[in-house]
Order: structure tokens, then C-alpha cells, then sequence
């Protein structure tokens, strides 16, 4: 029990670290790297790293507000907030109808994020080539929020990988501003979705000193993170995220292969 602890804190930490300097949240390495331990249900890996996901991005979030005016663009964030607060419902929903079989919904989510990682990283890739857009529209800046929510939710990662792809295509945002803005949008998605199922009490059974583990493990990160990050250059982000990426997708293949 004690090793579990010790290696779920330290995937935790890894994780959210990595998420911090990224704005990907750390869930989208959290997530798969617990189902592949195989120590818990699809059920308490997506509540307990949506748990962490929303603390991490919580300490974050508050970080950049109280480090200026500047640190989150308005009339951006509140549509793409709007948005993924109501996406974040949406797949909480929809998880739970497909999470009664606890193999078909293990690969019904690594199926969805292998997809939405390999097209993260074809746009990754090719950024350079791709000519970005300047979304204005609040309507769009919604629609745009719920698919991100939905997916945060739905998948128990928060944002993921995608969400930096979202901002920088259609917002022009570069690598850190679109991190800080994931990282909110993740905050949102996160804190609707688990609001959900407190309420509804549909929370699943979990261990109180793994959810500790867990959230000190993920602030742990995110307070390690947003250092480093600071000393980061935006094209050492960069780099980053693509590393991660593969990894994130080597774990997704082997997930799909063994469920």
C-alpha cells in the first residue's frame, strides 16, 4: 500500500508539473498512467484525477490573477468559460452512461484522447505552416468552450494537450498565454463537472488518504511548475509539450491494447 502511495504521488507531482509549464493540466498523464496500474475502477481514476486536475489548476489560476490585470485576456475567457462549464456537465453525463462497463469506457477514453492527441500533434508539427485566426465572436468563443469542457470531463484529464492546439489556432495565442488560458478553462470544466457529482451523488467511493496523495501531489506541481516555467523560454516549452505528447500517445496505444 505503501509503494501505491508513494508511485501514485510521484505520477501526480511528475504530472502536474509537467502541466503547470504546459497548461495541459497534468490529468492527461495522470489519467492513463492510473488505468495502466490497473489499481483502481475507470470510475475513481476519472473523479480522483478530476479532483487533482481542479486543485492544480485552482493554485495556478490564482497565481496569475494576483500577479497582474494582464495575466488573462477578458472578453476571451469568459465566453471560452461559459462554454466549457456547460461541456463539462455534458461529459460528465455522457461518462456516466457509458461507464457501467468498466472495459468499455476505458476504451472509449483512450480511444478519444489517442484521436485528439495525434491530431494535437500533426497541428504541432505543422504550426509553422498554419496560418492562425483571431476569433471574436462570443458565440464562437462559447462553442469553442464547450468542446473543450466536454472533452476535459468526459476524458477526467482536464484540458489536455488540445486545449493549447484550440487557443493558438483560433485565438493566435502563443505557447504561455494559451497555457495560462487552458489552465482556466480546465478550472471551469473541472469544478462544474465534479459539482455534478457531488450533487447528484454520483461520486464514486474513493479512498480519503489517495485523494490526499493525490491533491498534495498536484498543487505540489503546480507550485513547481509555475517556477520553472518561469524560467522557460517559450520555445523550451514547446519542445516540452511535443515530448509529452508522444508519451501521452505510447500510453493511450498501450491502454487501447490491454483493455
Amino acid at each position: 500500500m505503501l509503494f501505491t502511495l508513494l508511485s501514485v504521488l510521484c505520477i501526480c507531482l511528475l504530472a502536474s508539473t509537467a502541466g503547470a509549464i504546459c497548461g495541459i493540466g497534468g490529468g492527461v498523464i495522470i489519467k492513463p498512467a492510473l488505468d495502466a496500474m490497473q489499481i483502481m475502477t475507470v470510475q475513481q481514476v476519472s473523479f480522483l484525477s478530476g479532483c487533482t486536475v481542479l486543485c492544480m489548476s485552482l493554485y495556478s489560476v490564482l497565481c496569475s490573477v494576483c500577479r497582474g490585470k494582464q495575466a488573462f485576456e477578458t472578453a476571451t475567457i469568459l465566453p471560452l468559460g461559459a462554454g466549457a462549464a456547460l461541456g463539462g456537465l455534458a461529459g460528465k453525463l455522457l461518462f456516466q452512461r457509458i461507464s457501467r462497463g468498466s472495459r468499455a469506457a476505458a476504451l472509449a477514453q483512450a480511444a478519444c484522447l489517442l484521436f485528439l492527441l495525434l491530431g494535437t500533434l500533426v497541428y504541432t508539427l505543422l504550426e509553422k505552416r498554419i496560418r492562425t485566426r483571431r476569433i471574436k465572436s462570443r458565440f464562437a468563443g462559447a462553442l469553442i468552450g464547450l468542446f473543450l469542457g466536454f472533452f476535459s470531463s468526459f476524458l477526467g484529464i482536464g484540458g489536455g494537450p488540445f486545449n493549447l492546439v484550440v487557443l493558438s489556432y483560433f485565438f493566435s495565442m502563443d505557447t504561455k498565454t494559451a497555457a495560462r488560458h487552458s489552465l482556466c478553462i480546465i478550472l471551469i470544466s473541472q469544478a462544474a463537472s465534479l459539482l455534478y457529482s457531488f450533487s447528484s451523488g454520483s461520486a464514486p467511493s474513493v479512498s480519503a488518504l489517495m485523494l490526499l496523495v493525490m491533491v498534495a501531489g498536484g498543487v505540489g506541481g503546480g507550485v513547481l511548475g509555475r517556477q520553472i516555467n518561469r524560467r522557460l523560454s517559450g520555445a523550451a516549452v514547446h519542445r516540452l509539450f511535443v515530448a509529452l505528447t508522444f508519451v501521452i500517445i505510447g500510453i493511450c496505444v498501450y491502454n487501447m491494447l490491454r483493455a
